[in-house]
């Protein structure tokens, strides 16, 4: 009999197993960095990490992976056919002790929000709350649960509310006043993620039992989706940074990553998408963000 909440070291191995920690919390600490640093430095003002930073940092990453856990349950008859090396498909960890760690993330990250503000609190388990709604919507809509890119449309603003949570933050700790460029930041942060989205499920051939974007509208308006993310990312920089003259369009210059994919994959007419350079583009869009805050505020 599994205990509940799970182990340690059966969580441990899920964890290792299917939320990798190089990836799924080095792209949270370099989100919410970029998010918060770029919201400072637009008002004029030096930024530097606080302690609330880091309570968003590990807010955002928690809820990253109470997203996975439910993933894993909702993905789990696809995973049966397709995935069976999956620890809840091999019994390595089971949906009920998934839950009990959700509820544990849950209790945890909002105890954790609470000391900065009721506000902070609300926000984060609104992300959480919009993941389990997500989760019914699913089970009971076959058109979202299949389609891919109407279940995108669906299940991404759930990053939008993480990232409104960010930024909701700064404002009820009075670090910015909300504005215009609060809807810009939400914006590229939205373009960079779904770069990343379309490149890792754009290629010439689908292999069985994958979900890819390509399958549904080609590889070439796939391909053309994923550069057009990329430049609306580069878009919303511009007005954000441009105030600080040509050195502060800097992380302008990493949309060469994805234009070079752009152009690798449409000339290659085989294989996936060129994925180095996607995920390249996340970091040294965000880097080179965090990197003008703290440089030129």
């Amino acid at each position: 009999m599994t205990s509940f909440p799970p182990a340690p070291a059966r969580l441990g191995r899920f964890v290792l197993h299917r939320f990798r920690p190089h990836l799924y919390v080095t792209y949270g600490l370099l989100w919410v960095l970029a998010l918060e640093s770029t919201a400072v430095a637009a008002t004029g003002r030096a930024w530097r990490p606080s302690g609330a930073t880091w309570v968003r940092v590990t807010s955002v990453v928690l809820a990253l992976l109470f997203l996975r856990m439910l993933d894993e349950q909702k993905d789990l008859a696809h995973d049966r056919v397709h995935h069976p090396d999956r620890p809840l498909v091999t019994g390595a960890i089971t949906a009920a002790e998934l839950r009990g760690a959700m509820a544990v993330i849950t209790v945890g990250a909002a105890a954790l929000n609470a000391a900065l503000s009721a506000t902070d609190a609300l926000l984060l388990l609104a992300a959480l709350g919009y993941g389990l709604l997500l989760a019914a919507l699913e089970r009971l809509s076959s058109a979202v649960r299949d389609r891919q890119l109407l279940g995108l449309a669906v299940t991404y603003p759930v990053q939008v509310v993480l990232g409104a949570y960010v930024y909701g933050s700064l404002v009820a700790a009075g670090t910015v006043t909300g504005d215009w460029r609060g809807a810009v930041l939400l914006a590229l942060s939205a373009c960079v993620f779904l770069h990343f989205e379309f490149a890792r499920k754009t290629a010439w051939e689908a292999p069985p039992g994958a979900r890819l974007y390509a399958a549904d509208i080609g590889p070439r308006r796939s391909a053309l989706v994923t550069a057009g993310f990329a430049a609306g990312a580069v878009g919303c920089q511009v007005p954000l940074c441009a105030p600080d003259g040509p050195l502060g369009l800097l992380p302008c210059l990493a949309v060469a990553l994805p234009a070079w994919g752009t152009r690798r994959f449409l000339s290659a007419r085989r294989g996936a998408w060129p994925m180095p350079t996607a995920i390249g583009f996340v970091v040294a869009t965000y880097l080179a963000l965090i990197t003008r805050a703290v440089l030129w505020p």
